[in-house]
């Protein structure tokens, strides 16, 4: 029997394709631009991390669309017709892309109630939040139950990350209050926190080793109770395992049963961030 709430997110949540099936949560991608061809995230194989990082590196113009209101309606229909009577639409912030406009915008036009969440998060955050959902809803929960759990859960969050440079955020337009970087942006190696949905300025590290060995005392300390944490990397897969196997000793007793995660993340936030990036995300353990 088909469950009576539908969950969905979009791409940049970075949910391996198993465990959105376990949880029937549904995927909505989307787009990267690469040259002249568009990708959906998460469907078309050639929209590799791998892709993004080299067309960054070659300068081979990459940008990013976010999904129409009428993909999300689509989906949201699709879920109905599977037998779904309310939907939960959870997403990245709205500081930083269009997506929950999108989500918002096809909501209204639904045939059944739909509950949007913006997240005020980005990346394994907004995983993180979704799976709260699922959780409550696969204990049998209402959707405003699943949708209160998810913004708990990202708002008790912490969303920290290292970027070797930040001329792809400024080319983006996606730095915000990490503007004030710019004008030392070669001398040093910035580290920047999510602050209520905008990608903010926290401090200035000189080395890049300094700058990751900073990372985990950060996310350590805000490790408060039982967490879950996530470390993502575009091309940079040795300090993110470095970053995880430090963060898994300090971390020791106090880490959920799915322990430090470790992936690269998908092409639209790679596209942002560049590469070098390495980002981990510290979530409290649902419950605690």
């Amino acid at each position: 029997m088909p469950h009576p709430v539908a969950l969905v997110t979009d791409s940049t949540a970075l949910l391996p394709r198993a465990v959105a099936e376990e949880h029937a949560i549904t995927v909505v991608p989307l787009q990267v631009v690469v040259g002249a061809r568009a990708y959906d995230e998460g469907v078309d194989p050639e929209a590799t991390p791998e892709t993004i990082a080299t067309a960054l590196r070659e300068f081979t113009p990459v940008s990013t669309s976010r999904p129409s209101p009428q993909v999300f309606l689509e989906a949201y229909e699709k879920a109905v017709a599977a037998g779904a009577r309310e939907i939960v639409s959870i997403h990245l912030s709205g500081e930083v892309s269009g997506t929950f406009e999108s989500a918002q915008l096809a909501a209204r036009d639904a045939s059944v109630p739909v509950l949007t969440l913006d997240t005020r998060q980005l990346g394994m955050a907004v995983g993180f939040a979704v799976l709260a959902a699922a959780e409550v809803l696969d204990a049998g929960g209402t959707a405003s139950e699943a949708v209160a759990a998810a913004r708990a859960r990202a708002a008790g969050t912490t969303s920290l990350f290292y970027v070797d440079t930040l001329e792809y955020l400024r080319r983006g337009g996606r730095i915000g209050a990490a503007a004030a970087l710019l004008g030392s942006a070669l001398a040093v190696k910035p580290l920047l926190k999510i602050v209520d949905g905008r990608i903010g300025s926290l401090e200035k590290v000189r080395t890049a080793g300094k700058a990751l060995a900073r990372l985990e005392e950060l996310a350590a300390a805000a490790a408060d109770g039982r967490v879950e944490v996530a470390v993502a990397h575009l091309a940079n897969p040795d300090r993110a395992e470095a970053l995880a196997e430090g963060l898994r000793r300090r971390l020791e007793g106090r880490l959920g049963p799915a322990g430090v995660a470790v992936g690269e993340v998908g092409a639209v936030i790679g596209a942002h961030v560049g590469p070098g990036m390495v980002a981990v995300v510290v979530a409290p353990c649902t419950g605690s």
